[in-house]
């Protein structure tokens, strides 16, 4: 603090020197040496403490001694602009005052304002030259690793600057761009080599300067996630390893002047942006109403619950059929500050009783129904439990919720629903058919009960996706198991799957439009598993088929190579949201396809597959097994 205070000190001690020093020099400019005919020495000393005594207050009022002249930025200049504008303005009132101006040129003034801001300003650039200048040259001398940064906009400056601490660990050597729009231009002296295309030609240049980058940094965040998969390939035959900077929005612990890199995680290698949506919709959707979750501590259903949670619900009714996974969710609520009242149930959405009791007991006015068994391979071996959960079970609560006069429930599917190959698809699909038949009866009626059907691919770090089996085989030293060399699926965050929950649940109450039909997102391209298995093995430091093998063990029963997210049938239609799209409804029975369900409800608890699957394929007739169980 006195250390403060003394360079405070000096700095407001040196403007006001400054401030005389430029009413004697504008003088002397306008006037010469004739300045002494005009004003004697006396006037001179008098007017010199004048302007003086007019900036010391100014200085002070204009907080010009709160910034660091280290860091002396545009706003600095701004700031020293008003106060000498200020100052002159004010010397010139009073000696309008005093003299009426009658012994000053009127021009000595308009010089004065541009001596005093160079006198000012000039010092502060000077240093921060200086400053910058000996930190870079005493950077230079250490054993910094030498990186190459892939973005030349605001967060390259950023790391640029943070480099040329004396203690960084790393110091850039060049920059490429995206588009190549900025080559020849430099940032602090680090100059632009060359485009992403031209990451090749840019390493040569700068081996044959001697300076071989040890590392490829990213930090343009915009990057698509085809290019940071591209980059991943290139860095792995280059011999470089590749991270990226944090987002100051992920500085959770504060700025620092020391940049810790991140590698570049799996989320970074989707076929494209992650997308924002509309979460003032959402927020307005769930503030203060009665809210109740189906498989609340599953991998979609706790992270619902996070979000909604968010949102200030009145109430919040965790209903989860694990004991485990809802200790844990209630755990995370209940340690939250301020967070919302919530109930933690436990239940099964196949006991019709349970769930119609849970609904007439809490009200809820929501309802995500996220409760299913959805690993497909699990499903294939045990077909009546999975349809038993997966149909049967979304009819309970479809049903429980007309009854208890909820306001919206939303159905939670699955890209496997579309020309589904095995169970876990097909039960899906007749979740989906169920929804969309009462949200066209039901909803039709004031007051009813609107359904809302979300559809997605696979959630990366969800649990039984393949990330999480990839990282532990990539714990225990591989192999890393993929079915099928051409196997690709889509892929989305836990983030977006949700956001897409919640955004289709404000279309569902606000556009009576997309009534009975589907939202999906638009996930991009769909990802080899094995590109997806190799990138993992080169971000843990590994390299593929030398390090870890990678082991193909043939396609599992019920999987396919391909997955879809429409049918043929459902042409999709925009939404007027980016990258959220509606599917068509294709209108069934309600009626009539609540007896089929009742009779799949008989076979499934009777443990006879058969003829329960005989009944599914009645159902979907698209649904056609590849292998397993539905053969």
């Amino acid at each position: 603090m006195r250390e403060y205070l003394s360079r405070a000190h000096i700095a407001f001690t040196h403007d006001v020197v400054m401030a005389a020093v430029s009413f004697v020099a504008a003088l002397y400019l306008r006037m010469g040496d004739d300045m002494w005919q005009y004003w004697g020495s006396g006037d001179l000393a008098l007017g010199t403490l004048l302007f003086a005594a007019v900036a010391s207050p100014v200085f002070l009022s204009q907080r010009l001694y709160r910034g660091v002249w280290r860091y002396a930025s545009v706003n600095d200049m701004a700031a020293l602009v008003r106060a000498g504008t200020l100052t002159v303005l004010i010397f010139m009132a009073l000696l309008f005052l005093v003299t009426r101006l009658q012994t000053l040129p009127r021009s000595v003034l308009i010089i004065n304002w541009f001596v005093l801001l160079t006198l000012l300003g000039g010092p502060r650039f000077l240093y921060r030259t200086f400053k910058d200048r000996r930190q870079a040259a005493h950077s230079a001398r250490g054993d910094a690793i030498p990186a190459l940064l892939v973005g030349a906009g605001d967060e390259a400056e950023l790391f640029i600057r943070a480099t040329r601490a004396s203690d960084a660990e790393y110091r850039a050597v060049g920059l490429v761009s995206e588009r190549g729009g900025r080559v020849g231009r430099d940032i602090h002296g680090i100059e632009v080599l060359g485009s992403i295309d031209e990451l090749d030609e840019v390493m040569a240049t700068l081996k044959r300067k001697g300076q071989t980058p040890q590392r490829l940094i990213i930090t343009d965040h915009r990057l698509d996630g085809a290019v940071v998969r591209d980059l991943l390939d290139t860095a792995d035959r280059l011999g470089l390893t590749l991270a990226r900077i944090p987002r100051l929005t992920d500085l959770k612990d504060g700025v620092s002047d020391r940049i810790t890199l991140r590698p570049v995680a799996v989320e970074d290698l989707l076929g494209r942006p992650q997308l924002a949506l509309d979460r003032t919709g959402m927020e307005a959707l769930i503030r203060g109403r009665r809210v109740l979750v189906t498989g609340a501590g599953g991998s979609i259903g706790s992270e619902l619950v996070r979000q909604i949670a968010d949102f200030t619900p009145a109430r919040l009714v965790l209903f989860e059929a694990c004991e485990f996974n809802l200790y844990t969710i209630d755990q995370e609520l209940s340690q939250r500050a301020g967070g919302p009242e919530h109930v933690p149930v436990l239940g099964d959405v196949r006991d019709a009783v349970r769930v119609a009791g849970i609904m007439a007991e809490y009200r809820p006015e929501l309802v995500f129904h996220a409760a299913a068994l959805k690993h497909v391979p699990m499903v294939e071996c045990n077909p009546d439990e999975g349809m038993l959960t997966n149909a049967v079970g979304t009819r309970t609560v479809v049903d429980a919720c007309v009854a208890a006069g909820v306001a919206l429930m939303v159905q939670i599917s699955t890209d496997k629903a579309v020309n589904p190959t095995n169970v876990m698809g097909a039960s899906k699909r007749v979740a989906e058919m169920y929804a969309q038949a009462l949200d066209l009866a039901v909803g039709e009626k004031p007051g009813g009960t609107r359904f809302v059907t979300v559809r997605f691919g696979n959630v990366l770090g969800s649990t039984g996706s393949v990330v999480p089996l990839f990282q532990r085989q990539l714990a225990t030293g591989g192999p890393i198991t993929v079915t099928h060399p051409d196997m690709t699926r889509y892929f989305m965050t836990v983030r977006e799957a949700v956001e897409l929950v919640l955004q289709a649940s404000a279309f569902g109450v606000d556009h009576p439009d997309y009534r009975g039909k589907i939202f999906v997102l638009d996930m991009g391209e769909p990802v080899k598993i094995v590109h997806l298995a190799r990138q993992m093995i080169r971000l843990a430091g590994l390299r593929p088929d030398k390090d870890i093998e990678i082991v193909f063990t043939g396609l599992r029963p019920g999987e396919k190579l391909f997955e879809e997210i429409f049918h043929g049938a459902e042409p999709p239609v925009a939404t007027g949201r980016p990258g959220v799209l509606v599917a068509a409804p294709r209108a069934v029975d309600a009626e009539e396809l609540g007896i089929a369900i009742d009779e799949l409800a008989e076979c499934c608890r009777a443990h006879r597959p058969d003829r329960a699957l005989a009944i599914v394929r009645r159902l979907v007739p698209e649904y056609r097994p590849s292998d397993g169980v539905g053969g």
